[in-house]
Parts: C-alpha cells; structure tokens; sequence
C-alpha cells in the first residue's frame, strides 16, 4: 500500500477527515474498501464531479477498491447542500436515462478486473426503492434527532431565507442510509466527497455506530477556485464544461486546461494530473523559465483530454489548435473538430451563395471593429484567409476556399483568429 493520505495532502485534497491517525492506520492493514456518490441532477457530470472520481482512481491505485455509487433514489429528490432554493424535481424516467449516462462516465476512470481493488458501481435505488416509508421511519428516521438536523448549516441558512421542504430535509437521511448499506453489503469504511458534502458524510459515520457499532470514516477535497476568483470548471460565460462531448466538445475541453492562468497550474496539476510530485515540480520550474511557451499548461491539457476521451481525440484537437494558428493543414482536419473549434473563436455565420469580401468577413466576426479597419490590416499584410495571407483589400473568398463546404478560418496578425460558416440552405 502507497501512503495515500500523504499523496492527497501534498496535492491539496483534504479539506476535513475523521480521525486521520485511525484512518491511516486502517488503510495501512489492507485493501479498505471506499466510495463517492453521483447523483444524476444533469444528463453528464462535470470538472467538479471529476476531482471525486480521480480521488476514486487515486485509492485505487494505492491498493483499495472502489465503489461508484450513482443515486438513482437521491438524484430523485435533491441534495441541499450549497443551494439558496428548492431544486426543481426530475421525471423518474429523465433520472433513470441519466443514472445509466453517468454510470458509464464514471467506469471509465475506474479498474473493473477481479481482486481485492477492483471497482463496483451501484445505485442507491436498489435499496431504497423496495423500502416501504415505515420501515425507513423505523430503521433511519429514528436516529437522527431533529434538533441536530435543524442545526446543520445547510438547513439554517434555508430556513432562514426560502425554507426547505421535508423532502429536501431527508436529503441527509438517505445518504447516510446509502453508507450504512454498503458497509452492511460491501465492508465499506470511507466515504469521500466534497467539502460541501461534510455533514452528509459524518451523518453517515454516525449512523453505522448507532446502528452497527461499527467504525467508519469521511474524507473531504476542498471546493475548487481560481485565482481570479471565478468558478472553477465554468466558462467566462457561466457554462459548465460537461465530460460528455457532446456538451463539451474535446477542442474546447482541452482549451479550458491550455488557458489556465499561470496562477492556477499548479493547483491544477496536483489535483488533476497522475504525474508524480517530480514530474510536477520540473513543469512548474519550466513554466517559470519560460512562460511564453505554457509547458505545464500543454502538458495538463494533454494528459487531462486524453483521459477523459482518448488519445485519438486529442490528437485531432492538437492538430486543429495547430492549424488554426497557421501551424498545420486545416484541409486534414476532420468537420467535427473544425466546427468545435470554431465555436471556440469569434465567428460569423453568412446566407448561402455569393461571399462577402474578407474584410466584411473580418469586421463581421469581430476580428476588426470596422471595414475600414480591417481593410488597414489587409493592406499591412496582417490578415489571413484558412492561412493565407490576404493580398488585395477586395479580395473575397469563393467557394473551393470552404472547408468541409461550409466553414473559413480568419486570422489577424499572429493569434486572432475567427471563423465563418454559411448557413445551411
């Protein structure tokens, strides 16, 4: 066994843990069997869900098995934690499709061959849907006191703004139930989440000793920022960027990585990359040397894109931020990954049939404020049409330009590009 607990400290991934001596202590004696719930509130999860999974990954590489729980009865009512509203309840068929979405997403990071490590996934509504009310009054509710219910800050900071409702209330009740459950079922000592997850996990603990008197532990990650002080995993737009590639194209996954600010990639590296503590100092000493190039930021956007999709996928987007940049063929690139980066750029989209010159092109994408100044580019020998450096003021593209039949690269100078695309007949 690997000392993950030093691991994950030096990475900055512990926020809160039960006591850390007993738990070091029980991880050292054997494979501790641990999980990390996912509850299905959206059809993919998200960067944030995958610093839990890769926690997930990280246990089991040091010699214990995971369980990947998705809350097919939890995703059904809602957790609390961190919302100043009630959560607007799905239909059981929408959790269901998305139970299965985000199972599958999960398994991806995780090992599944036989042993002692290898990962299970599970739902909570293998238990809690056949579990009739009474019985879940009886056998949970009566060991939860109202009065520490009604003092978590989750509920007291509700209350005293929009209220909670009872079935928001038992949020905590049915995660508890989740970890008694796969202690009775699997021998699971550990259950780790977010820092915002804190008083779901001890409730949990606490209700394995009432029922079981048996020894349980919580581990927590701190909840992500960057350093300008916006949300992690989010666009400057307030997007989510989604581990689905089809919420998320790879190109734009990938950018989010080669975009962090310098302040940032360290923080990022330890707790994203599977490099060890080494490999991690020596890209931030040459990120230091030389910031211009983006070392540690090009390698993290490598390692996190090939993991999340694959290598092929990463390749493609490599080779379109290449192209792009006049640095590659942008004929070789797949439609797909185009279109993707293209979203990513300033862009236009033109009606079909006769095309306007490159410098209506550039002023409609907003490369340039203006016609005339982008005709002021052109003329200094500063805009480029998919690469080419634009000769004439009056120059217009024509349609053997169109990449894929559809889509034109625009560049001024050396980084502003932009895209068009002509709109479907």
């Amino acid at each position: 066994m690997t000392d993950i607990l030093d691991d994950l400290a030096w990475r900055d991934l512990i926020a809160q843990s039960t006591d850390q001596g007993e738990m070091r202590a029980l991880l050292a004696a054997g494979p501790v069997t641990l999980y990390c719930g996912f509850d299905p509130t959206a059809p993919s999860l998200h960067l944030g869900n995958l610093i839990q999974i890769l926690v997930l990954r990280r246990f089991q590489r040091a010699g214990h098995r995971p369980l990947g729980l998705v809350g097919g009865a939890t995703g059904l009512i809602g957790d609390p934690s961190g919302k100043s509203a009630e959560r607007v309840l799905n239909s059981e068929d929408t959790v269901a499709g998305w139970v299965e979405r985000i199972r599958a997403q999960v398994s991806k990071f995780l090992d599944f061959d036989e042993g002692p490590t290898g990962a299970t996934m599970v739902s909570n509504l293998d238990w809690t849907g056949p579990m009739t009310a009474i019985e879940f009054l009886r056998d949970i509710g009566k060991h939860f006191p109202v009065n520490k219910m009604l003092a978590r800050e989750t509920v007291r900071a509700r209350l005293d703004t929009s209220g909670m409702s009872y079935t928001e209330f038992s949020y905590v009740l049915l995660q508890s139930m989740d970890f008694l459950e796969l202690y009775r079922r699997y021998g699971c000592r550990l259950q780790t989440g977010g820092s915002d997850q804190w008083g779901n996990l001890t409730a949990g603990v606490d209700l394995i000793r009432r029922v079981e008197g048996g020894s349980a532990h919580a581990l927590t990650t701190p909840l992500l920022t960057k350093a300008d002080g916006s949300k992690f995993g989010k666009t400057a737009g307030g997007e989510t960027y989604w581990l689905d590639p089809e919420l998320t194209s790879p190109y734009a996954f990938y950018q989010f990585w080669i975009n962090a600010d310098d302040r940032d990639v360290e923080k990022f590296l330890k707790v994203f990359s599977f490099r060890s503590r080494e490999e991690i100092e020596d890209l931030i000493k040459q990120g230091a040397e030389r910031p211009a190039a983006r070392i540690p930021q090009r390698a993290l956007a490598e390692e996190m894109t090939t993991l999340v999709h694959d290598a092929a996928e990463t390749a493609s987007v490599i080779a379109a931020s290449k192209a792009l940049f006049g640095q590659g063929a942008l004929e070789e690139l797949d439609e797909r990954t185009l279109r993707s980066a293209l979203a990513e750029v300033p862009r236009a989209e033109v009606p079909p049939g006769e095309l306007p010159t490159v410098a209506d092109l550039l002023a409609a994408s907003g490369l340039c404020k203006s016609k005339s100044e982008a005709r002021r580019a052109i003329a200094q020998g500063g805009a480029y049409l998919n690469n080419a450096k634009v000769e004439s003021e009056d120059a217009a593209p024509t349609a053997s330009d169109l990449l894929h039949g559809r889509y034109l690269v625009l560049r001024r100078g050396k980084r502003n590009v932009g895209g068009v695309a002509v709109a479907a007949p």
